[in-house]
């Protein structure tokens, strides 16, 4: 994995809240419905950024929010940075496609009137470049002259990828990039993960395949509710609970089959109805009162963590 120095930030997101205005069903007085709030991430040039938690934790908003691809009812404050200068809606028209590039997570980000290949070569036309990632990705010829619904949901997921890796993008924002993929063909895509960071591209990995992304991540941020609860090494993760700082990043790994299969008591809290402070102090085993009170992001042991018992 590339060494941590001198290297530039290619996305700093900071203190990210995203807000969805919608009618109430009974009242129908328009209300607003915050599911992501104070969300810090960063990515730097040569490092994978593995992205944990549990489905509705605000994983893949934060990707569309980057993107500048949320719905016309979306609020959204905070800051997001790209090499230091402001994410628009004029520097998105012009990075978008080159230096940024997405691995949607859903199949239908693909244009089922349009045959794969034309969509792989996109405004790159580079058939060669298409071969080679379609070797990597054993993908047959063929199947650039089919159209999606031809395809399987494997190979249309690996047609996401191909089409992602065209160009020669600085930040890839891969959102659940691997399912319906064999393990053997999960890893590969990790192993290529990890060239591209090596050759100096960022990559923010969205992921549930927690333990692919703790092999090949540099970094491991941990989202619950909404937020950020814990940024650490990903070695650390791959040391254990001893070595981690918040009681849902130690419950995160203990549910990993390999780790014991623990579950937990209680449920992630619906958007519409956070508690007060911390939003994992209803499940977790080490609350105080100070958990009722707002906890703000600290570095602590070499890490970043929200929690004020994190020990």
């Amino acid at each position: 994995m590339a060494a941590n120095k001198t290297r530039e930030t290619l996305l700093d997101v900071r203190d990210l809240s995203v807000s969805f205005r919608m009618y109430d069903s009974n009242t129908l007085q328009q209300t607003e419905l915050r599911v992501i709030h104070d969300l810090s991430v960063s990515v730097r040039e040569g490092e994978i950024v593995a992205v944990a938690g549990s489905s509705g934790s605000g994983k893949s908003l934060l990707a569309h929010a980057i993107l500048g691809i949320l719905p016309g009812n979306a609020l959204v404050s905070g800051a997001m940075l790209y090499r230091g200068e402001p994410v628009t809606e004029t520097l998105l028209r012009k990075i978008r496609g080159r230096e940024l590039a997405i691995v949607p997570q859903s199949l239908t980000y693909l244009d089922p009137l349009m045959k794969t290949g034309e969509q792989i070569n996109g405004i790159y036309g580079n058939d060669e470049k298409r071969r080679r990632i379609f070797e990597r990705y054993e993908l047959d010829e063929s199947a650039a002259k089919k159209y999606p619904f031809q395809l399987s949901g494997g190979m249309s997921r690996r047609i996401l990828i191909s089409t992602a890796l065209m160009g020669d993008a600085k930040l890839i924002i891969a959102d659940e990039p691997t399912p319906g993929m064999t393990l053997a063909t999960a890893k590969r895509v990790m192993e290529h993960f990890r060239e591209l960071a090596d050759g100096g591209a960022g990559i923010l990995l969205i992921t549930h395949d927690i333990d692919l992304a703790f092999e090949c991540a540099d970094r491991i941020a941990v989202f619950y509710a909404g937020s950020t609860v814990e940024i650490a090494d990903a070695a650390d993760f791959r040391a254990g609970p001893g070595h981690l700082r918040h009681p849902y990043s130690i419950a995160l790994w203990q549910a990993i089959p390999q780790n014991g299969f623990v579950p937990i008591s209680g449920s992630q809290p619906y958007a519409g109805n956070l508690p007060s402070g911390c939003c994992f102090a209803p499940r977790c085993p080490r609350r105080t009162g100070a958990c009722g009170l707002p906890v703000p992001m600290r570095e602590f042991r070499g890490g970043e963590v929200r929690c004020v018992n994190a020990v």
